[in-house]
């Protein structure tokens, strides 16, 4: 993924993503190149989009964590069986602070394996809870460990 289509010349593209870099605000930036800020801010937006493109690309390697949760807006209460509504959300933990998140329609084995091959490399260290689905990772390619949490 690249940036295209921009109207704005090389060298204040080449200077909006060093202001980026260095965390100067889109519309700092712009005051500071003397452009309107409505020119600053999508390029500022397309540079984050082209970010995350690259991060949810990245597969996990080292010690990770493995966990689902539900969400909804309703107040807290039932789980498993008894979170009909309820939005499932399926995450890793890096042991570096790197995160990954994907809404999944179910916390089944069939639906959680195939994101875990793709997102964590093979002989890394996955820590998960007893939940029954992460059974299969007993007798896969990652070293299993379960925590009682």
């Amino acid at each position: 993924m690249k940036i295209t289509h921009c109207k704005l010349k090389k060298s204040i593209q080449k200077k909006l993503l060093e202001f980026f870099v260095l965390e100067v605000t889109a519309r700092s930036a712009a005051d500071l190149l003397v452009i309107q800020p409505n020119s600053a801010i999508p390029f500022y937006r397309k540079i984050r989009e082209v970010n995350l493109a690259l991060e949810a690309d990245e597969v996990f390697d080292g010690q990770i964590e493995l966990d689902e949760s539900y969400f909804d807006g309703t107040r807290k209460g039932k789980r498993g069986r008894g979170a009909v509504g309820k939005t499932a959300v399926f995450g890793l933990l890096k042991r570096d602070g790197k995160v990954y998140t994907v809404v999944v329609p179910n916390i089944q084995s069939a639906t959680l394996l195939p994101i875990i091959r793709e997102k964590v490399k093979p002989d890394s260290i996955v820590y998960t809870d007893f939940y029954r689905s992460y059974d299969v990772l007993d007798v896969s390619e990652f070293n299993h460990f379960r925590i009682n949490h």
